[in-house]
């Protein structure tokens, strides 16, 4: 959906600011001192999120490039403005979205965010600080804290929810996977990963409604994709797929210690798990039907012959 008018005015009205102050973002990122790094960033429909992104390490990485696979807000608009070189590339999956990312980077060490990560000072001041050191280049990979940050939060709670990715490599080494759904870095098996101690702030789910509509389009990509590799979802897990998942987001991903919004939190989780489920079984009960409609001979039971009655 496009922005309403204010949202627009608004967005104009910060690109004009820029400009009155006499230099825009890439005037002001040539003042920095930069490392050989290339970041790129994949994009749709992320004008409120990705100006933050870019702005998270455009002063310090030598280039900042966003992959937009057809925006139809001012995500672009916000992006350029931010200094980043924007390209389109259409959406093919997630992994081949990336790669596609990789391919336009020009330098070997690449660092890759989401429009919804930030680059927190502390990861920022050590990425910058290993790569004066001999000890950046004795890893090719090096996995990143990815923390969760809630609506209400400014950045991530000591106690968030994390994940450990792979996000800043070299691409002559290892790269994201093709798949559709998975964009994960593949390093090779001998491949020297480290483990950087700063962290990105994750601001995944700006909203309930965001989230519940990311869950139900997610899902449906999850069950294509699993069906397209002949995986199928036992239908048991139906029964306790729901409160497995609650109380696995409530206790084991620590949203208890939300207080309400960890209710909230493991509820969402839940649905989405619960979804995926759903769907796989919806998609095996239309395969069987469009089955019994291609071959209704075999669908029907054999016939056999009544048996003879002698009349008295």
């Amino acid at each position: 959906m496009r922005p309403d008018i204010s949202s627009q005015s608004k967005i104009i009205e910060i690109a004009a600011n820029r400009a009155r102050q006499g230099k825009s973002a890439a005037d002001e990122r040539s003042e920095e001192t930069r490392i050989p790094i290339s970041v790129f960033i994949i994009a749709q429909n992320e004008e409120d999120r990705i100006g933050q992104a870019i702005a998270s390490c455009i002063h310090w990485a030598d280039e900042v490039i966003v992959i937009d696979s057809g925006s139809t807000d001012q995500t672009i608009t916000v992006a350029q403005c931010s200094g980043a070189r924007v390209l389109h590339n259409d959406w093919n999956g997630y992994g081949l979205q990336k790669r596609f990312g990789e391919d336009q980077c020009r330098n070997d060490w690449i660092l890759n965010i989401d429009a919804d990560e930030v680059v927190t000072p502390e990861l920022r001041d050590e990425i910058l600080g290993l790569f004066q050191t001999s000890v950046f280049t004795q890893n090719d990979f090096w996995e990143v804290d990815i923390c969760d940050v809630w609506p209400h939060e400014k950045t991530a709670a000591k106690h968030a929810y994390s994940h450990k990715q792979i996000r800043l490599y070299r691409r002559s080494i290892g790269r994201f996977s093709a798949s559709p759904v998975h964009d994960t870095v593949r390093p090779p098996s001998d491949a020297r990963v480290g483990m950087l101690k700063g962290h990105m702030d994750h601001r995944s789910n700006p909203s309930v409604a965001f989230h519940i509509e990311k869950m139900n389009r997610y899902s449906t990509l999850q069950v294509r994709e699993m069906r397209g590799r002949g995986r199928r979802i036992p239908k048991l897990r139906l029964f306790f797929e729901f409160p497995a998942a609650f109380l696995k987001g409530y206790l084991v991903r620590g949203y208890c210690r939300y207080g309400w919004w960890g209710l909230i939190a493991s509820t969402n989780y839940a649905v989405g798990r619960y979804l995926r489920v759903a769907k796989s079984i919806e998609a095996d009960l239309l395969e069987q039907a469009l089955t019994t409609r291609k071959d209704p001979v075999a669908a029907q039971p054999e016939k056999t012959e009544p048996a003879s009655t002698q009349c008295p």
